[in-house]
């Protein structure tokens, strides 16, 4: 399944520099913009990889919190 995020990007001491604006913390960079996309789905899937690992911790648990927007 593939989805489709915003990438925002800007030019920073010669790099093209991104962040995926509907995933917060998600960051990288590159010399082309395609290079940028690469580093960007790179970086999605090592948070995605982070993120399963917290999951997998023995004994946690989840609950419900509603929190006002």
């Amino acid at each position: 399944m593939k989805r489709f995020f915003t990438l925002e990007y800007w030019q920073d001491d010669g790099w093209l520099v991104g962040r995926l604006k509907e995933v917060p913390g998600v960051f990288s960079q590159g010399k082309t913009l395609e290079e940028l996309k690469e580093n960007i789905a790179d970086a999605y899937h090592m948070m995605l990889a982070e993120h399963e690992a917290d999951e997998k911790r023995e004994g946690a648990k989840c609950t419900e919190v509603g929190v006002e927007v």
